[in-house]
């Protein structure tokens, strides 16, 4: 039977706020947006008038929650971390890798194509592609992620995995012996390219431009910058990934808005020199995020890093930070505070940015007729009420959670 409801509500468009508006859906689908005006009451809406209405978040790096990875490789975990992000606003995500064995990264990416091929919105968000990031890291830049499982491209290995429809996005520091060619065959799989956990120099990210390189993970983490290339270089000092960035304007990023990876002034600095369009907000949470403080891995629960969360943080033996533990609902949060304005350009760096870079723009990102009803529903202190993915309330305040609008 077809289900036909409404969700009312401030509507955060693009470029502006449509307050006390209705959103039209049909089934799975956006079917109209506009004034709430001569409605008649026979249609099943959800009231959420004083709320913002804003599209479901896109996640494009992330790697687990509530005590899953992954990189487990198995169904279930890969449901409990969707669970979990759900509940953050997060309506679409990548799952994404880290370092690892060919075994490893095979079940982590064959978990997530059985979840996608079964998915029902009660299993939390949806899968939109997978990330495929670890493991051609450079030596110096593995960061938390487990170091034997760090490798230079080989080439069975990655067209095995970029050969397969899931995967969408695909990432390799661009200095490596092979990087290229690992480019090349990412660009002709049709993948958004991206150069991360990297020590590479302007001239080695301008030569992975050229063969469709056009994002770097994580801006300010795990990323060449003046001061790590000159270990490597000596001088004449050299330009990384941060000046290519600000000077590329075909070049996009991403930031861990946490509160804890960086600071209100190198927020307010990406927004307003890279700026929402090509800025977007990621999570990079792990299994530590919706769990007790304790010891957990990073990455493969077999093997995987062991890491400590305090409740607030993620960090290595050594103190330093290993990915985030918390949801996009807290990356919105504290990029609204640093920038102190805009929230339709916060809230896009959040849903329709991530969602242009990875190509799915066309059925999610935005409140828009025809695309997909995933709405992530915050109160004015921009904390999750409700999230509806599909047309179907899976958290929150509202219809009853789990049931669509019938």
């Amino acid at each position: 039977m077809m289900s036909v409801f409404n969700v009312r509500g401030n509507v955060v468009l693009p470029n502006r706020v449509l307050e006390d508006a209705v959103v039209r859906c049909r089934d799975d689908r956006i079917v109209s947006v506009g004034a709430g005006d001569g409605e008649t009451g026979t249609v099943c809406t959800l009231d959420m008038s004083d709320h913002f209405i804003c599209p479901g978040f896109v996640d494009i790096h992330v790697h687990g929650a509530a005590g899953a990875d992954y990189m487990d490789g198995f169904d279930e975990a890969v449901r409990t971390v969707n669970v979990a992000h759900a509940q953050h606003g997060t309506t679409s995500l990548f799952p994404t890798t880290t370092t690892g064995s060919f075994e490893q990264l095979d079940a982590m990416v064959k978990s997530c194509e059985n979840v996608q091929s079964n998915w029902q919105p009660e299993h939390g968000s949806r899968i939109a592609g997978v990330h495929f990031y670890g493991p051609y890291f450079a030596e110096d830049k593995v960061g938390v992620h487990s170091p034997e499982g760090r490798r230079d491209p080989v080439r069975a290995e990655y067209e095995y995995f970029l050969s397969k429809n899931i995967v969408r996005i695909a990432t390799c520091a661009s200095e490596l012996p092979g990087a290229l060619e690992f480019f090349d065959f990412a660009r002709a799989s049709g993948c958004f390219i991206t150069c991360g956990h990297s020590n590479a120099v302007w001239g080695e990210l301008d030569a992975a431009f050229a063969r469709g390189m056009r994002h770097v993970d994580h801006f300010w983490c795990a990323m060449s910058s003046v001061a790590s290339l000159r270990s490597r270089f000596g001088t004449p000092m050299q330009a990384g990934m941060e000046q290519y960035v600000l000077l590329n304007e075909e070049m996009s990023t991403e930031v861990i808005a946490d509160g804890i990876h960086l600071s209100d002034d190198l927020l307010r600095f990406a927004y307003e020199m890279i700026g929402p369009h090509r800025t977007c907000l990621v999570t990079d949470a792990n299994r530590a995020m919706d769990a007790p403080p304790g010891t957990y891995r990073f990455g493969s629960r077999l093997d995987g890093t062991w890491v400590y969360s305090d409740g607030q943080s993620v960090r290595g033996e050594d103190g330093s930070l290993a990915s985030s533990m918390h949801g996009m609902d807290r990356m919105v949060r504290t990029m609204a505070m640093a920038v102190g304005k805009d929230l339709p350009s916060v809230v896009r760096m959040a849903s329709l940015t991530p969602a242009q870079l990875a190509g799915v723009d066309a059925d999610i990102g935005s409140i828009e007729p025809g695309k997909l009803a995933d709405f992530a529903i915050l109160d004015r202190n921009l904390h999750v009420k409700s999230v509806v993915i599909g047309g179907v309330v899976v958290f929150g305040e509202g219809l009853r959670a789990g049931q669509a609008a019938q």
